[in-house]
């Protein structure tokens, strides 16, 4: 078997790169291990877990409407038609992909694979047909082959009832008791899905905050919900040892206050992804791979190896489905021999809990380590009239400007639908707009968008809803 080009992995990366290839003329084969196209982002985790979010969100937003004299009675939950729609999402996008690789004739082998050397992939068929192991030549390689769960060693015991996150999405149960181990934002996303479903959910983190490397500001409102939603928030306390009781799980922690041990009906560990680049045979090629198992790339996804690009989870941080798709199209461009590079001045990321966490660009973390002098302005949500409408004004829209050229270099966006929110500051961002264009730029009232221009319009003096005199230095 031979071909023009092989794309392993058909998660959102892969399956992009592929596609794109085989719409340029390329002759694509395209290799996954699982039945199904998708990847990790579809299969087990940005699909479903939105998907059960927004049930999450649903019996929240019951409870809101006491406020407004609405009072509904306790939900019934049904796991098994709750976990049989799940499903039906993931096949419906899942059948989507398929068509379209049909129609592009993209050859899609489910099989895994290992590279021979840098122009020979050995394949082992994983579609229970009985075929024997074929070796596939190729012009060109991209390595799409994702991340999977870090689960330390101490953790993995032998029941079911210890869970990394694909567990949790498969929805055995509602257990009375969940301890999520872990204080990022799939630990997060997933203790508020079970939380919402009724379990008791306690999250232990290691450092002294909930999604460590956000900035604070956006964190405290998200913090403060969960402290009245989770039974428990354990920061600076480390998870010292899990037990099988049959049962639960007796978990014993560490913390200044001393050692302690509380048994669970579940446990989910939450620690963290690691790059999918072992077990590959990438030693018998010139790929490079850095310490922390990254497959390391130029601007063009290119690695040590020319005949081998790379791209998404495996590629380095952020671990997203989104640049995993963009740096799919820049590898397949520049084979393609155009001038494309992976150069973005914002990459958003959101944590999809209740509230939404967003952002983009430079944050005021990075700002202050970097010892880069940003103006920082901040919009509180209490002062938007939508945000009031909808009874959620916990929100906060801040922006990151450039005191000279006055250009937009970050925003921040925490508050219910952030992450439908941030695109607007990436936009803003790329283009080098300034606080002037956002200010200027008519929002529609009343939006939570709306408080973007508010926030700009905060930083030129001219905002209606706060006030915030105009800075002397500002131009009329």
């Amino acid at each position: 078997m031979e071909t023009q080009l092989a794309v392993l992995g058909g998660g959102p990366g892969g399956y992009a790169a592929a596609f794109m290839a085989a719409d340029l003329g390329m002759q694509v084969t395209l290799i996954e291990s699982d039945p199904r196209l998708g990847g990790t982002c579809l299969l087990r985790g940005c699909i479903p877990s939105k998907a059960l979010l927004h049930v999450a969100r649903v019996i929240s937003e019951t409870k809101e409407m006491g406020d407004w004299g609405l009072a509904f009675a306790r939900p019934k939950i049904d796991v098994n038609v709750m976990r049989a729609r799940k499903e039906k999402v993931i096949q419906t996008l899942a059948g989507g992909l398929k068509q379209l690789a049909k129609k592009r004739k993209v050859e899609v082998l489910q099989a895994r694979a290992s590279f021979e050397n840098s122009q020979t992939l050995k394949l082992e068929f994983t579609d229970g047909a009985g075929r024997k192991p074929e070796r596939l030549a190729f012009e060109h390689c991209i390595l799409a082959s994702g991340s999977v769960p870090a689960v330390p060693k101490a953790f993995q015991l032998k029941t079911d009832r210890v869970m990394d996150s694909s567990g949790a999405l498969e929805l055995a149960d509602v257990p009375d008791s969940l301890l999520v181990i872990g204080g990022g934002y799939i630990g997060l996303e997933m203790g508020t899905v079970y939380a919402e479903l009724g379990s008791k959910v306690s999250v232990v983190e290691l450092t002294p905050h909930l999604l460590p490397g956000a900035d604070r500001d956006l964190v405290k409102p998200l913090h403060d919900r969960l402290s009245k939603l989770f039974a428990g928030i354990y920061l600076e306390t480390k998870v010292t040892s899990l037990s099988d009781g049959g049962d639960h799980v007796a978990v014993t922690f560490e913390s200044a206050a001393g050692q302690k041990t509380e048994k669970f009906s579940r446990v989910l560990v939450s620690v963290g992804r690691r790059p999918n680049s072992t077990g590959l045979g990438l030693e018998k090629t010139d790929v490079e791979i850095d310490e922390k198992g990254f497959v390391i790339t130029d601007d063009q996804q290119r690695t040590a190896d020319p005949h081998i690009l790379a791209i998404g989870d495996v590629a380095g941080e952020p671990m997203l489905a989104h640049k995993a798709t963009h740096q799919g199209k820049v590898a397949v461009e520049a084979l393609h021999g155009e001038p494309a590079v992976f150069e973005p001045l914002a990459i958003p990321a959101v944590v999809f809990t209740d509230p939404e966490i967003a952002w983009a660009g430079l944050t005021e973390e990075q700002a202050k380590a970097a010892n880069i002098e940003v103006d920082v302005v901040r919009y509180p949500w209490a002062a938007s009239g939508r945000a009031q409408a909808l009874g959620r004004t916990e929100g906060l829209t801040k922006l990151l400007i450039d005191p000279e050229s006055e250009r937009i270099l970050g925003i921040g966006i925490v508050g219910i639908s952030a992450g439908d929110l941030i695109s607007e500051g990436v936009v803003a961002i790329e283009m080098g707009a300034t606080a002037r264009d956002l200010g200027e730029s008519i929002h529609p009232h009343p939006t939570l968008s709306e408080t973007i221009g508010n926030d700009a319009e905060a930083f030129l003096g001219t905002a209606t809803e706060i006030y915030r005199p105009r800075p002397a230095h500002k131009s009329g």
